[in-house]
C-alpha cells in the first residue's frame, strides 16, 4: 500500500489526482490487475468523472450542495458537517481502477478525483494493489 497526500482548498471541491495516482502506481510496480484508491475519511470520497471540462466538476459540487444543503434542519450531528457525511455516502469512499501494462485503464475523458465535502483540509488516500504481481 502507498499513501498519497492531497491538500484541498475549498469546502466542496473535486481535486484531480490522476497524476499522483499514476506516479504512485509506477513506484508500486503493479503491471496488471487493479488499483484500489481509498479514502479513510468520512467527509471526503473518491470518484471518477470527466476531467477535460472543469464545468463538470463545478456542476457536481453545485448539485451536491443543492441536493444536500449544509443547513438542513433535520441534521442532528453536532459537528455541523452532516452534509459532508451524506455526500460521501452518495459518492463513495473508493474507486477500483483496472491496470494493464503498468497503466491505469481510464476512458478518454476520465479523471480520478478526491471529492472534498468538508474542506479545506489535508487528506490522505490509500492506494492498494489488487491482483497481479507486484515486485518485492
Amino acid at each position: 500500500m502507498i499513501k498519497i497526500s492531497v491538500r484541498t482548498q475549498m469546502s466542496r471541491e473535486l481535486v484531480a489526482i490522476t497524476g499522483q495516482v499514476e506516479q504512485a502506481l509506477g513506484e508500486m510496480g503493479l503491471q496488471d490487475g487493479a488499483l484500489l484508491v481509498y479514502s479513510p475519511h468520512t467527509t471526503c470520497g473518491v470518484t471518477i468523472n470527466e476531467g477535460a471540462d472543469p464545468d463538470v466538476q463545478g456542476d457536481i459540487t453545485r448539485f451536491m450542495a443543492r441536493l444536500v444543503p449544509r443547513d438542513e434542519p433535520d441534521f442532528r450531528h453536532m459537528e455541523g458537517n452532516s452534509d459532508a457525511h451524506v455526500c460521501v455516502t452518495l459518492v463513495g469512499a473508493s474507486e477500483t481502477i483496472p491496470v494493464a501494462g503498468g497503466r491505469l485503464q481510464l476512458g478518454r475523458w476520465q479523471t480520478v478525483f478526491l471529492a472534498e465535502f468538508d474542506g479545506p483540509r489535508d487528506r490522505t488516500l490509500w492506494l492498494v494493489p489488487l491482483g497481479g504481481a507486484v515486485p518485492a
